[in-house]
């Protein structure tokens, strides 16, 4: 089997730029239920459904721009090549995380970030792409979605500095 480009990923699975994060996605699942805004804790203000899910395509050319959701969310590595992800607590601590194929390495396949955590990710130099899934739950909403501030997080992190200056 031959390897798809990230061209041929982008047209066979209806991928489009993602506003805000960067990389390329589709919406693949959106429960048909919903949890009613009662039910849910107060920094969500209005219903969500239960879970969502995407496809998301990162190339070195984008990458997920520094964010955090009112939702956890897991990922889940489908092919191409590692991920470097960036995760960054309220508590002050924080994590580098390698999403790919290679469990051998400290490789992972899947990946689940908490609500409220900082997060970013980019292919590792060298790749060419990498095609992941995403659940959130409750479900997403692009109101659910903080861009981060480079800056602000660079000097409450700095340990992390550099990474989050590519990832800003």
């Amino acid at each position: 089997m031959t390897r798809p480009s990230a061209r041929d990923l982008i047209r066979q699975l209806g991928l489009k730029p993602l506003p805000g994060e960067g990389g390329f996605y589709a919406e693949t699942y959106r429960a048909g239920e919903a949890v009613s805004a009662g039910a849910l804790p107060p920094r969500y203000g209005a219903p969500r459904a239960h879970a969502t899910s995407i496809l998301y395509l990162l190339t070195p050319e984008s990458h997920s721009a520094l964010h955090r959701l009112k939702s956890d969310e897991a990922y889940h590595f489908c092919l191409g090549d590692p991920v470097q992800m960036l995760n960054l607590r309220s508590d002050g601590t924080g994590e580098v995380v390698i999403l790919g194929q290679d469990l051998a390495a400290g490789q992972r396949l899947q990946h689940a970030v908490f609500h409220g955590v900082w997060q970013g990710c980019r292919v590792l130099q060298g790749g060419a792409y990498a095609l992941l899934g995403t659940t959130v739950a409750p479900g997403f909403e692009f109101e659910d979605f903080e861009p981060g501030d480079a800056q602000a997080l660079a000097a409450a992190y700095p340990a992390f500095a550099g990474l989050i200056r590519a990832l800003g």
